[in-house]
């Protein structure tokens, strides 16, 4: 599973994830696993996997490290 930093959290439930390349994925905090939207923190390091959404790349299955 690739590896990023999260970037940035809205209290709308969702957020933006930097990857190694310097790509920002986006997230809702539906693709979350193992802990809730709101115990994630701007600078945590996360795994997540990459998948497709009708505006372009997102991470799904973000999990913390």
């Amino acid at each position: 599973m690739p590896e990023g930093t999260i970037k940035r959290l809205t209290d709308k439930g969702f957020g933006f994830i930097a990857n190694a390349s310097g790509t920002d994925l986006f997230f809702h905090m539906s693709a979350v696993e193992g802990v809730r939207f709101s115990d994630l923190r701007e600078g945590q390091k996360v795994s997540y996997n990459e998948g497709r959404g009708p505006k372009g790349p997102r991470a799904e299955n973000v999990r913390p490290l």
